[in-house]
């Protein structure tokens, strides 16, 4: 499969996903190239992880080393996509559920585009002076659907029980608050 073939193929699984469907699996190759191709997705992700960044600038303020301040915020945002895929490679190892992982991490990956797509949607009305509560839903509104996004993926790409599935998506929130408050 291309590069090109991958990524579309990746981004309309999560899409499917994002709309609750499970036919999205069948755009995953879970081989080791399609597991490799699906870190593609982190570059692709970046924009949108640092347009969240620059979202809360503009709400809260400018930090008073912007430059450091970012620094920290891109190497957290690779450090926590990476660990996240290595630390569940040894959990599913453990719990008996290794020769899953290529096609779970693939589904992971690819449906963090969507995830960080919506978070950055859900923020565009406080940012274009909506009420406060009008403001608030929307970002509640996305934050819940991109975590019901990656639990709906985890769940299909494993074929795990919902509470694995919820267990895993708190793992990777924990992680990256974890690396979020070291940042700061």
């Amino acid at each position: 499969m291309s590069g090109m073939a991958t990524i579309a193929g990746g981004l309309q699984a999560a899409w499917l996903f994002a709309r609750g469907r499970s036919d999205g699996l069948r755009y995953l190759a879970p081989d080791h190239a399609g597991t490799a191709r699906s870190f593609w997705a982190l570059p692709l992700t970046l924009p949108a992880a640092i347009c969240l960044r620059l979202m809360a600038w503009v709400q809260f303020g400018l930090p008073p080393q912007v430059g450091h301040d970012l620094g920290m915020e891109l190497l957290g945002f690779a450090v926590g996509w990476l660990g996240y895929a290595v630390l569940t490679f040894h959990l599913l190892r453990f719990i008996g559920m290794e020769e899953r992982w290529p096609r779970f991490i693939i589904a992971w990956n690819w449906c963090n585009v969507i995830e960080n797509l919506l978070l950055v949607g859900g923020g565009i009305p406080g940012l274009l002076g909506a009420p406060a509560l009008l403001s608030q839903a929307s970002q509640l509104f996305a934050i819940g659907w991109a975590l019901w996004v990656e639990w709906f993926a985890i769940r299909l790409s494993l074929q795990a029980n919902p509470l694995i599935a919820a267990w895993l998506v708190v793992l990777d929130q924990a992680l990256g608050l974890l690396l979020l408050g070291m940042g700061s």
